[in-house]
């Protein structure tokens, strides 16, 4: 598998905090982290689902085609991984301003797992909304408040490629029972 980003590339993109340090302090600290995302991340790649927990998170995204993609990125001026660092490190100077802290928030260099396959695709999605269940933060996954599974269901306007993910899986009704079926994203363990 690949781990160089590239327009086009289905991902999966994760890290946790240094020493396993909480990543976010404060309940608004993670719609603040969702902020920069969107300013840097939504630009140069599709959003199908995330996790936010408290010492590590999950992305599933798709780097935009070519002729999409910023100009800078195109012409090769930027390489596709700057605007990870620059959201990470932006989150982390904002949160050690607010907290009194000092250094680095996240644990090394981001990591990030070509998907190669429509049933890993699906498998990943469902795999990052039960992280937080599989990692005992709540008892039902369906209920954590800060992954994209409640806005997959929603009609309200989002950032997420929701109309793309739910036909993938073929309906809203499909998408909730892949998910109920807990062999399908468990399946996704053996993988990662």
């Amino acid at each position: 598998m690949k781990d160089t980003l590239y327009p086009g590339g289905l991902f999966h993109v994760y890290t946790r905090g240094n020493n396993k340090e909480s990543l976010f302090k404060a309940q608004k600290n993670y719609a603040y982290f969702l902020g920069l995302w969107k300013k840097h991340i939504i630009p140069m790649a599709e959003v199908y689902a995330y996790c936010l927990m408290p010492n590590h998170i999950h992305f599933c995204i798709r780097i935009r085609p070519e002729e999409v993609l910023p100009l800078a990125y195109r012409e090769g001026k930027r390489h596709l991984s700057q605007p990870f660092s620059n959201c990470f490190n932006a989150y982390t100077k904002a949160i050690n301003k607010a907290y009194g802290r000092t250094g680095s928030l996240f644990e090394e260099t981001y990591r990030r797992k070509e998907v190669t396959d429509e049933d890993s695709f699906l498998r990943l999605v469902g795999y990052i909304h039960a992280n937080p269940q599989h990692h005992g933060f709540c008892s039902d996954f369906r209920t954590y408040p800060h992954t994209s599974y409640q806005s997959l269901l929603s009609t309200k306007p989002t950032d997420l490629s929701r109309a793309e993910l739910l036909t993938l899986f073929g309906s809203k009704k499909a998408f909730i029972r892949f998910h109920e079926e807990e062999k399908n994203w468990r399946s996704f363990l053996s993988d990662a």
